[in-house]
């Protein structure tokens, strides 16, 4: 080859380049583009998935709560029960009952 020839391809070499580096530096920024949109599904999956297992125990909390609910429900729909309930804690009697006070025990 010639030195002229050689001289031509080099020019066109030269030109090309620019292109190249262009188009590399695009795809550069579409690869950085993707990998942080994975970051950040990643990142909001585990935020989801913390919240949805506090979300689990907060609804096996109220289920909980609604079941001791619906014994108590059907604890005072008994009128003995209703009975016993108020003579215990509001110190209701009877006619003719007295309430007597006894001392607590002291364990010594």
């Amino acid at each position: 080859m010639s030195t002229r020839r050689k001289r031509v391809v080099r020019k066109k070499r030269r030109q090309k380049t620019p292109i190249f580096k262009l188009i590399l530096i695009i795809i550069f920024g579409v690869g950085i583009y993707f990998t942080y949109s994975v970051i950040v599904e990643i990142y909001t999956t585990f935020e989801l998935k913390a919240q949805l297992a506090k979300v689990e125990e907060e609804l096996q909390n109220i289920k909980d709560e609604n079941t001791y609910l619906i014994a108590q429900k059907a604890k005072l729909e008994d009128p003995d029960y209703v009975q016993s309930y108020a003579r215990g804690n509001y110190m209701l009697t009877k006619d003719g009952e007295e309430i007597f006070y006894l001392p607590a025990i002291e364990d010594k």
